[in-house]
């Protein structure tokens, strides 16, 4: 049972919407970059969330952001890299 309500829990607070891109046989590096777009935009939300109702300060904010943008960017290099080769 508690498996369960982890699970409802999980879906309600990261919920995650179906790929609707094409995708061939071999290549799901675009239903893995939207997955990560998909992250990325949730934890954008609750960041700046927590940063209106005063729970978070701006330089931490800031910070976070800045972090998790720097880690879609790596992710976006490594993919095109891989297409490259």
């Amino acid at each position: 049972m508690d498996n369960k309500l982890a699970q409802i829990k999980q879906d309600f607070l990261y919920p995650i919407s179906p790929y609707h891109g094409l995708v061939t046989e071999n290549d799901h590096k675009n239903q893995f970059l939207n997955l990560k777009i998909q992250e990325f935009a949730q934890k954008i939300g609750f960041i700046a969330n927590l940063h209106t109702a005063g729970k978070l300060p701006s330089a931490k904010a800031y910070d976070q952001l800045e972090s998790l943008w720097k880690e879609i960017e790596s992710i976006e290099r490594g993919l095109i890299n891989h297409q490259q080769n």
